[in-house]
């Protein structure tokens, strides 16, 4: 049906299934929405693995279906709101190519690469949502993603982190403090064009 599962807030029981996701997900009017799926841990046992993805394909008909019906209502505020079915299977390849199929035959607005990026190994790890450093993208987009979902670059600038092609800068480190280059000398972008290193640490 769903899951069930205590808030972080106040410990209440909470429960969740496709339906619900879309309802909160149109609410928000997000150009894109993701259907809801199950992410089991890469290396789960092959039964579990494969019993999971069928419920996620379950949850994919559920999702595309109530979908449809809230774009049917009139205070739907985005009736253009894309469905994305995520991919999964683990890293076992004869499950994850069948799935890939199964929600490829379900004519969907776009598909991501889910279930990667939780404990297998960087070999393993090939192309997926979840990713985010600029390596990780790079290989991926060789791989033919065109699309990536990630928290990395906000989680990692509320740390102040940034990315040069000399490295990862730690912008709170004392050295930035009153440093009037740009981030990345000879960069274009507005931020480096616009803002020091000091002024950026500042924000």
């Amino acid at each position: 049906e769903g899951v069930y599962f205590h808030s972080h807030v106040d410990g209440a029981k909470i429960f969740m299934g496709p339906e619900e996701s879309m309802q909160i997900q149109a609410n928000l009017a997000s150009t894109s929405a993701m259907a809801f799926d199950e992410c089991p841990p890469s290396h789960a046992e092959l039964s579990y693995i494969q019993h999971s993805v069928d419920r996620t394909t379950r949850w994919l008909e559920r999702c595309k279906k109530e979908m449809a019906r809230l774009n049917s209502l009139p205070d739907t505020i985005n009736k253009e709101q894309l469905l994305f079915g995520i991919n999964q299977g683990g890293v076992v390849d004869s499950i994850r190519i069948q799935h890939a199929k199964t929600i490829a035959d379900m004519d969907l607005d776009g598909y991501a690469v889910g279930g990667l990026a939780v404990g297998e190994t960087h070999e393993e790890m090939t192309y997926l949502m979840g990713v985010g450093t600029p390596a990780n993208i790079l290989e991926a987009v060789d791989r033919g993603v065109d699309f990536f979902d990630c928290v990395y670059p906000s989680r990692n600038g509320r740390h102040s982190h940034v990315y040069t092609n000399h490295g990862k800068l730690n912008l709170l480190n004392q050295k930035y403090e009153l440093d009037p280059r740009p981030i990345e000398e000879g960069c274009q972008c507005p931020a480096c064009r616009s803002y020091s290193r000091a002024y950026i640490r500042h924000l």
